[in-house]
């Protein structure tokens, strides 16, 4: 289909709205899976599988979309991507077992796994290379703040209706987005469908077997102790042969399903480096965040979600500002800024105690978010801006795949790290209530005679009160490691610095695809 000319802003909303989607369902069913377990009759941890099952086929997807756009055309790929996504989230809705769902889940999420990168893509090339850093700030929005109002907004749709709700919100915002996807968005000249093109089947087998063992293993690692189980050994070792084998096809593969020259591109390649382990502070962050709010300081689900809207409200304010600024700064500058607000929203966290009030918590959540905008426009634009056009698909697919991956990586290691910390800090904070501490004994003698007082035996009132010796120790030690794990995560935002010096400056008027020297070899 020729190229027409359609107001780019029109052409924004479109894509916007099913990426907001399907970076929405990444988060929202988390809250859910209580009560969806209990209305399925499953436990806990069969539910999981309704979000790992999803991850898995978004994950196998996503680095395939550039070779899918060429192989059936852009805006049909993205109109059959939506419908599906759509389609399948009615059918989530309405699923009558856990195994029916999780089956409707891994095709919602092959649906969904092409949604973000073809949305960028089309995006970069429906803005001229002067107003790309505005089109980013405004498709950043859903990258970034969906994550976060996905807990909020899965916890009122399920204590205010059902958990059912979580997936038929999807519907109508489906539909708009299908029917504007095809009124408003066309394929470029220089993308024909061909499906006489020769397939590479070996390469689309490899990749879904290494990326499926590996996010299964990253997902269910915690759960089964990391390497005490053969069966995460297994996966991950299935996952490192896989992958290399994936490697050795593809450079080698006349037709590869992933172009890896691209990383040829060194702005590019640091990019995308950048940008996993922007992931794995985002989504770590993300995680650790509402489990001590509402494990240690008591907030409901609702009450810990809100407490988290201030970093969605810094991402709001500052994409669209910086996206305005951009064409003005030097982008690398505002690069290194953002990492630098990141680092000290991290560093603010790490100085926390159990009497925070929410301004305590405002604060560092708001600066964060406002370094993430200060992150992902420029990093977006300085990491796309020496791809050539027809590289642009194949490009956005890996740079959503490393994001997603470093997000993987970034919920299992803080995960990890977190019950470590905290079976560290029980033993060392233990040790020092010993029987023969006479502090120790006074502790104990007030809190007996305070449940003595209250009507408890004297056994019982001894069992309460060591009791609740030992669940101070462990509040203070969860505290401790929730400490010590931002104190981490803004080590890693300090240590990206260095790696902005890495990306070439853009030239004057560059935001997006040029052509000339730094063209990528495509494959033939």
């Amino acid at each position: 289909m020729s190229e027409r000319h359609v107001n780019p802003w029109i052409v924004a909303f479109s894509v916007m709205l099913c990426t907001f989607m399907e970076v929405l369902d990444t988060t929202v069913v988390n809250v859910s899976l209580p009560h969806i377990a209990g209305n399925l009759s499953a436990t806990i941890e069969e539910a999981t599988w309704v979000l790992t099952s999803y991850l898995v086929a978004n994950a196998i997807v996503l680095p395939m979309t550039g070779w899918l756009a060429n192989f059936f055309g852009r805006k049909r790929l993205l109109m059959y991507s939506v419908a599906g996504f759509t389609l399948s989230s009615f059918l989530c809705g309405a699923a009558p077992t856990l195994p029916l769902l999780v089956i409707f889940r891994v095709i919602q999420g092959l649906c969904g796994g092409a949604l973000q990168p073809i949305s960028q893509a089309v995006l970069l090339e429906a803005f001229p290379p002067e107003g790309r850093g505005k089109a980013m700030g405004f498709w950043g929005l859903g990258i970034v703040v969906a994550p976060v109002l996905g807990p909020v907004f899965g916890g009122w749709l399920t204590d205010s209706y059902s958990w059912r709700w979580v997936f038929y919100i999807n519907l109508p915002v489906g539909i708009l987005s299908v029917l504007m996807v095809h009124w408003f968005v066309f394929d470029p000249s220089y993308i024909k469908r061909d499906e006489t093109a020769r397939i590479d089947y070996w390469g689309i087998g490899m990749l879904a077997v290494w990326i499926a063992a590996l996010q299964i293993s990253f997902d269910k690692g915690q759960q089964l102790d990391w390497f005490s189980s053969p069966f995460i050994v297994g996966l991950l070792v299935i996952a490192g042969i896989f992958l290399a084998a994936f490697l050795v096809r593809e450079m080698l593969a006349e037709h590869p399903v992933v172009n890896l020259r691209i990383f040829k591109v060194g702005s590019y390649s640091t990019g995308v480096f950048l940008m996993a382990v922007l992931g794995f502070v985002l989504y770590g962050s993300i995680v650790i965040l509402p489990i001590w709010l509402q494990t240690l300081m008591g907030y409901p689900a609702t009450r810990a979600g809100m407490t988290m809207a201030p970093r969605g409200m810094g991402s709001m304010i500052a994409m669209p500002l910086i996206g305005m600024i951009l064409p003005r700064f030097d982008p690398r500058k505002l690069l290194a800024g953002g990492l630098l607000m990141g680092a000290l929203s991290t560093w603010q966290f790490g100085q926390l105690n159990l009497n925070a009030g929410y301004w305590d918590l405002f604060w560092p959540q708001f600066i964060q978010g406002f370094g993430l905008g200060l992150i992902f426009v420029p990093l977006t634009t300085i990491t796309m801006g020496r791809v050539p056009r027809e590289s642009m698909g194949n490009a956005t697919s890996l740079f959503n795949l490393m994001r997603n991956i470093g997000g993987a990586v970034g919920i299992a290691v803080i995960a990890m790290l977190n019950t470590r910390y905290q079976q560290k800090y029980i033993n060392i904070l233990g040790s020092h209530v010993a029987q023969g501490d006479p502090a120790t004994q006074q502790w104990l003698g007030s809190l007996r005679s305070m449940f003595l007082g209250a009507g408890a035996g004297p056994g019982l009132a001894d069992q309460r009160a060591y009791g609740a010796v030992f669940g101070l120790v462990q509040q203070q030690a969860a505290m401790r490691a929730f400490l010590d794990i931002f104190k981490l995560l803004t080590l890693v935002f300090v240590l990206m610095i260095p790696l902005v010096l890495l990306m070439r400056k853009p030239k004057k008027g560059e935001g997006g695809p040029a052509k000339g020297s730094d063209d990528v070899p495509m494959a033939h």
